[in-house]
């Protein structure tokens, strides 16, 4: 075979369809750089997970007297007593033989990695750095702030073992979870990646069948060729070789288009430009590794999908 033949065909295919390998070097684009950016995705949800339940902490309230106050007249007012949190106030603040034994069961507890205590004056300190420019914090005294205990545990997963150990205990206003708040974040995440799935998976079907159009376009304008070809001994994969190269090139650009977008991405959203590394970090973004791994498999698969999918449409289009 000859490869001067194979490229000056080639490049024939490819001028008689420019329009049309112009449209499938753009769906074969943006589906690509979909695919790429859902394998990103995927892995930034999961590196975020990482971090943040790391992070995540069980803290227990322990009630004060504004608490114990609030679930009297809670108490006076309805005949349940209260609701939530303050219900369980009803005897008074927190006592420090109740703190004690809270402390020594949590350490006592296998899952549990450290226990940190957080007094009412702490609390209100790190209320002020975080809410001091508010108008509220001008109205909170020390004396309203909680007192708390701050649970690391080893297996964050398992923070119902501790939240159903102590929840609803006296002396213990609420019991929460800052791995549930996460999960709500982790949700939104993982739908959008889901739909960015559904949504590359449309455009590869559609850029599947602009190839398969355009192969059926390309055998129907050079039937007299290769009948002249099969009347002259040649084979069929010596024939049909020049339409797949053709849509293996129309790929192969398309998916140096995808490249570049990923990359643009990272480079303009991510590191410059938008600047999302600095505006943002508290998320850990991933670096330029993790976005060239991703570059050889979009080359891959930008060069297999098109050369099978013009396979697959030769052995019922090319029949001579």
């Amino acid at each position: 075979m000859r490869a001067q033949f194979v490229m000056s065909e080639i490049g024939v295919g490819l001028r008689r369809n420019l329009t049309m390998t112009f449209a499938v070097i753009i769906s074969v684009a943006l589906s690509l750089a979909l695919f790429g950016g859902s394998l990103l995705m995927s892995e930034q949800v999961g590196r975020m997970k990482g971090y943040w339940y790391d992070k995540a902490n069980v803290s227990i309230y322990l009630c004060n007297k504004q608490d114990a106050q609030e679930a009297g007249e809670a108490a006076a007012n309805s005949a349940g007593g209260g609701a939530g949190g303050v219900a369980t106030c009803r005897k008074g603040a927190v006592t420090d033989e109740q703190k004690k034994q809270i402390e020594s069961e949590l350490k006592a507890m296998s899952l549990v990695k450290s226990v940190t205590y957080e007094s009412a004056d702490e609390a209100y300190k790190h209320y002020q750095e975080q809410y001091g420019h508010t108008a509220l914090a001008s109205s909170i005294t020390p004396d309203q702030m909680q007192e708390s205990f701050r649970v690391k545990l080893k297996n964050p997963e398992k923070y119902k073992v501790v939240t159903s150990a102590f929840a609803g205990r006296d002396g213990i206003h609420t019991v929460d979870d800052q791995r549930q708040a996460i999960d709500d974040l982790f949700r939104i995440l993982n739908y959008l990646n889901m739909a960015a799935v559904g949504i590359m998976a449309i455009m590869l079907i559609v850029a599947l069948l602009l190839i398969v159009n355009t192969v059926r376009v390309s055998a129907f304008s050079r039937r007299r060729e290769t009948g002249i070809m099969r009347l002259v001994g040649a084979s069929s994969f010596y024939i049909q070789v020049p339409f797949i190269m053709e849509a293996a090139v129309a790929g192969l650009i398309g998916a140096l288009f995808a490249c570049a977008m990923l990359v643009s991405g990272q480079y303009f959203v991510i590191d410059h430009g938008v600047g999302l590394r600095d505006k943002i970090q508290l998320i850990d973004f991933m670096g330029w590794g993790s976005v060239l791994a991703k570059l050889p498999y979009v080359l891959f698969i930008g060069l297999l999908m098109p050369s099978m999918a013009a396979f697959i449409a030769l052995r019922k289009y090319l029949k001579v």
